[in-house]
């Protein structure tokens, strides 16, 4: 049975030294396989870190098999009603708090799911640290994705100093306080209260003080925003498509969009980008969603 982790990839040739250094910093996750890619290995961890990424790897032989799982601050996720399971798993890691129980995926105009807390402190807040950056999350109340982390990464490497940046779909800040770093200002938009809420907290958390939260529908913002940005990024992977026109009109001639989207096939919404006016200069997949689905990303040179 395979779970999915935090996992920190190093060359082989530095892999013990790493992993006798995770295991003194109580930071290993000796319960999992170690991966092996190429001359890189990918050491499984008990929590995100600076370059973390997520991986898939296999329990250690000898230790107990628990369910598959996805964590998140202290909340582990189950896409299986096991309360048995959730109990194991609570019991594996000290840093755990509650188990739930995930009965669909994100859904809605506020975008969030139906959790079943099935063991542990009966709430779905959690506190998620993400390479020096702590966030404050509702799973149950407002959108959160802990697996584009590496993603907030890259797109932050984009960033040139000075630039104006809009988050069109912010949920709770990740993108917003992560690219505020560099960014000179960012607008991060959200149409759910909740996650405009945990937003002001992340914000003060952090000690961000150039993101503009705004509570406002995205099909809104080229009536309300004085101004175009030199970034736009659009997570909304199951309707981000419809806002493309959007995202165009609040973004300079020359800027950058990070349109992500659900996909089956690769150039899948090439055609649609170059009728608006752009040109897309990377596609790749962020991670696999289904079969014969992944969750994809279009850096989008606009015209």
């Amino acid at each position: 049975m395979k779970v999915e982790q935090w996992g920190l990839r190093v060359p082989a040739r530095q892999g013990e030294a790493m992993r006798q250094l995770l295991i003194r910093e109580g930071s290993l996750d000796a319960s999992l396989k170690v991966l092996r890619e190429g001359s890189d290995l990918i050491l499984p961890l008990m929590g995100p870190r600076e370059s973390a990424g997520r991986y898939e790897f296999e329990a250690q032989p000898g230790k107990e098999s628990l369910p598959r799982h996805e964590l998140v601050g202290g909340i582990a996720i189950l896409q299986e009603d096991d309360p048995a399971g959730a109990v194991k798993i609570l019991a594996s890691r000290p840093s755990l708090h509650t188990v739930v129980f995930a009965k669909g995926e994100v859904s809605g105009e506020y975008r969030t799911r139906e959790l079943t807390i099935l063991a542990g402190d009966p709430t779905t807040r959690t506190q998620v640290t993400e390479h020096g950056h702590r966030f404050m999350v509702d799973l149950a109340g407002a959108y959160f994705s802990a697996r584009l982390s590496t993603e907030r990464q890259r797109i932050l490497e984009q960033v040139q100093e000075g630039e104006t940046v809009l988050d069109m779909f912010a949920g709770v800040g990740p993108f917003a306080v992560t690219l505020a770093a560099k960014a000179a200002f960012v607008i991060a938009v959200d149409l759910n209260p909740e996650a405009i809420g945990l937003m002001l907290r992340n914000l003060q958390l952090n000690r961000i003080r150039n993101v503009l939260p705004v509570l406002a529908d995205a099909r809104r913002l080229p009536a309300i925003l004085p101004w175009k940005s030199d970034r736009v990024v659009m997570n909304l992977p199951l309707a981000g498509t419809d806002f493309l026109p959007d995202a165009f009109r609040l973004c300079k001639r020359g800027g950058m969009i990070h349109f992500y989207s659900l996909v089956s096939a690769e150039g899948e919404h090439t055609a649609r980008i170059e009728e608006l006016g752009g040109k897309v200069v990377c596609e790749h997949e962020v991670r696999s969603y289904a079969p014969g689905q992944w969750h994809a990303v279009y850096d989008v040179r606009t015209g």
